[in-house]
């Protein structure tokens, strides 16, 4: 029984033979081929035929028309039905047998993946343990989708102020007469001319002592925590890490299974001394983020950076030294890094051009103790043997002309302006809710809430009016005594600033009535 509709559809009822029980009997199918649609009609009739197994329609051993019926029936070519009877076959779904023509599998593969009735499967169970086993191990240490950028989103730099005439210069140089050493693979530790600038900037600048020998170049920061934590830990070791503190580094070693203690911060970094504490035990690793602290600002002080040193050479522990945004301080000359003081060789620097460059371009390093670097060159090549070699080669340029240090002064000047500009606007807006002061580097703010307001209703709330603000509930592992937000400005020109700030002072008195 066969109906034709109008324009380019071709409909067909086929009536199949049922091998069960009642071969005259059959079964009724209804289809729509379109020929006006980009999906090819072997694949419509691949989709119909399929979800008619799967649905019901077309049970078990149920006998299809052969080819040339269909074909005709449909009005299409025979080697249109062949093809679909083909893919389904190949996929399962259909089975050809001798003198008795095409039909439905007996067993479906969908069949074989379900699982007994009940209300909880065995299965599901399983999933959930898993689940819960792997959300403790591979913790989201920021959102997995790319957001928009939008005013006082903390974490990035100005894009605009990047020299993007100079990086395409020295691309397009690279590319025209980039020989073959430099398309392939490459070194596991980075371009060698790349590491030699690095040792040559991280020396003058932030004061480590290093060769280019002990440098690995990564694909930006994170990934230099992550190595760190796959190499220097075992399961069940013990990291120190700064309350409130990264939440990146937190989720690296907890993906190495390290029993992550939290220690608090004061107003000189991490406080090293447990004084007669008990609850605190021995580490084997420590991570900090001295210079700057993550997210507070602190810089640690002298003494406390000599004192986690000792400590760390008398537990034979290591120190990660993460040292982001060092390079920005605004009423100072950049503090020299705490590796610089190692004596001992118990410190691994991480530093990346994510801040101070573009997050895209995702190059950062590890500047590692010579008994180290063997371990980490192998277990960088296990995970990727080496990244894009010509962005190496253009960023070695980059530095050794000055571009590098050229482009920090520039952005230096216009952060510090954006810095005091929400600062201002802060204290015009709303300062019976929010207090905010000057900080020493970086490029964002801490912004204390008053009035009993928490931050995460606050991030709600000025989510919906189009900006967004960081919480400093996130960065901690104890409970907060006093919330925060986490306010960037170095992305934002002093016009966007100014105009987010009042949105978010609507932000927050709605918040703090919706609190009442």
């Amino acid at each position: 029984m066969i109906a034709w509709a109008p324009n380019s559809l071709t409909q067909t009822t086929i009536l199949t033979g049922n091998t069960v029980s009642k071969p005259a009997a059959g079964t009724v199918l209804a289809m729509t081929l379109d020929a006006s649609s980009e999906i090819p009609l072997f694949q419509q009739l691949y989709s119909d035929i399929r979800d008619s197994i799967l649905g019901g329609r077309l049970p078990p051993g149920s006998r299809l028309p052969s080819s040339r019926i269909l074909s005709v029936d449909l009005g299409v070519s025979r080697t249109t039905v062949l093809t679909a009877f083909e893919q389904l076959t190949a996929e399962g779904y259909l089975e050809g047998r001798v003198g008795s023509g095409t039909r439905v599998v007996t067993t479906l593969p969908e069949t074989l993946l379900r699982t007994d009735p009940g209300p909880v499967s065995r299965l599901s169970l399983v999933g959930s343990h898993l689940r819960d086993r792997l959300s403790r191990r591979w913790l989201n240490p920021a959102p997995l989708e790319a957001a928009a950028l939008r005013p006082l989103q903390p974490g990035n730099p100005d894009l605009t102020a990047f020299p993007r005439h100079v990086w395409t210069r020295l691309t397009a140089k690279h590319w025209r007469s980039a020989p073959p050493a430099l398309l392939g693979y490459g070194d596991a530790m980075g371009y060698q001319p790349l590491r030699a600038a690095i040792a040559d900037y991280a020396q003058r600048i932030r004061g480590v002592r290093c060769r280019p020998d002990q440098i690995v170049i990564v694909g930006g920061s994170q990934q230099a925590l992550y190595l760190c934590g796959q190499v220097l830990l075992t399961p069940g070791d013990v990291v120190w890490m700064e309350d409130p503190g990264y939440p990146g580094a937190r989720s690296v070693f907890a993906a190495a299974n390290g029993t992550v203690v939290p220690v608090p911060v004061d107003a000189e970094g991490l406080v090293v001394a447990a004084r007669g504490r008990k609850d605190r035990p021995v580490p084997q690793l420590v991570y900090v983020t001295p210079s700057h602290q993550c997210p507070l600002g602190i810089t640690m002080s002298l003494s406390r950076r000599l004192e986690l040193l000792e400590l760390a050479s008398r537990a034979g522990a290591w120190i990660v030294e993460d040292d982001y945004d060092s390079e920005y301080r605004y009423f100072s000359k950049p503090v020299p890094s705490l590796q610089s003081l190692d004596a001992n060789g118990r410190v691994v620097y991480v530093g990346t051009f994510s801040k101070t460059l573009l997050p895209a371009l995702r190059i950062g390093y590890l500047i590692l103790p010579e008994p180290l670097v063997e371990t980490f060159v192998r277990a960088r090549a296990v995970m990727d043997w080496q990244h894009a070699m010509v962005e190496q080669v253009v960023l070695a340029d980059f530095i050794t002309q000055g571009w590098l240090e050229r482009h920090i002064r520039q952005t230096r000047l216009r952060y510090l302006e954006r810095q005091q500009a929400l600062v201002d606007a802060i204290r015009d807006e709303v300062p019976d809710l929010l207090e905010a002061a000057p900080s020493g580097a970086g490029m964002y703010l801490i912004a204390w809430l008053r009035d009993g307001l928490t931050d995460s209703a606050v991030a709600k709330s000025a989510d919906a009016a189009g900006i967004s603000v960081g919480t400093l509930s996130r960065f901690c592992i104890r409970p907060l005594r006093r919330d925060g937000l986490v306010l960037g400005y170095g992305a934002y020109d002093v016009g966007q600033i100014r105009a987010a700030v009042k949105t978010l002072s609507r932000a927050l008195r709605g918040a703090k009535t919706a609190a009442r």
